[in-house]
């Protein structure tokens, strides 16, 4: 028989600012944001309280901007406000799917997106209202990675869904390698021992630190946030 009860009850959904290319080289497509805000909206219909932390890298990344001889706090502040527009981009679509949500800057931009407050963020969960955090936690030197893993264990969700373009942890780029090995589960400490580009070591050691689960998987395969969601066998479960 299939499950169709949810596993977790609060998640945190990883997404990259790469996820909302599309097909495009740089920006936002917006019918890409779209098909990712129907998915969401499926897991939200099931009961599940979701949080999403939002990349930028569709639009600019820091290491760029650092590789081009920019200082990196200059570099890094400008990647922040690239997940700001991406994150209005996601509400704006999860809005036209008949969801209400609610836009959390950890840079104050009052106009645009609501200051992180712990106990405000998680009464919005408990109210079913979608929460989209921004601007990582509001500092330069740390990724969306990191600030994924802390806003989770801040909102005490059950585990990180983290969307990649491939379909599991592999032990080599998959799409370099043809012979990489998929591994269907893996430890925090292999993860780190081995080098694998999960998320970086910050991230993956306040994981492990709170024994906070981590599911990689393709987001391109529709339904995949739904299978995981449900507890079924999907990308690679990092323990």
């Amino acid at each position: 028989m299939p499950q169709h009860k949810p596993a977790y009850k609060r998640i945190l959904l990883k997404l990259s600012g790469e996820s909302l290319l599309g097909d495009l080289p740089y920006g936002i497509d917006y019918e890409t944001a779209r098909s990712i805000a129907r998915e969401i909206k499926e897991i939200h219909d099931l009961g599940v309280q979701v949080a999403i932390m939002i990349g930028g890298g569709n639009i600019f990344r820091g290491i760029r901007g650092i590789e081009a001889g920019m200082d990196q706090v200059s570099a890094d502040q400008m990647g922040l406000l690239a997940t700001v527009m991406n994150g209005i981009a996601l509400q704006d679509a999860l809005e036209k799917e008949g969801v209400i949500t609610r836009h959390i800057s950890a840079v104050e931009i009052k106009a645009l997106a609501e200051p992180f407050i712990r106990r405000r963020v998680i009464r919005h969960l408990e109210k079913e209202r979608i929460v989209i955090f921004s601007a990582g936690i509001g500092s330069p030197y740390f990724t969306t990675d990191t600030a994924a893993a802390l806003r989770a264990l801040e909102i005490k969700a059950q585990v990180i869904l983290k969307a990649t373009k491939v379909d599991g942890v592999y032990s080599a780029d998959p799409l370099i390698v043809k012979t990489a090995k998929k591994y269907r589960s893996i430890r925090y400490l292999d993860v780190i021992k081995k080098g694998l580009k999960v998320m970086d070591t910050t991230a993956i050691s306040l994981c492990k630190d709170n024994k906070l689960p981590i599911i990689v998987f393709n987001l391109k395969k529709r339904g995949n946030i739904k299978k995981a969601v449900l507890g079924q066998k999907v990308g690679t479960k990092v323990y």
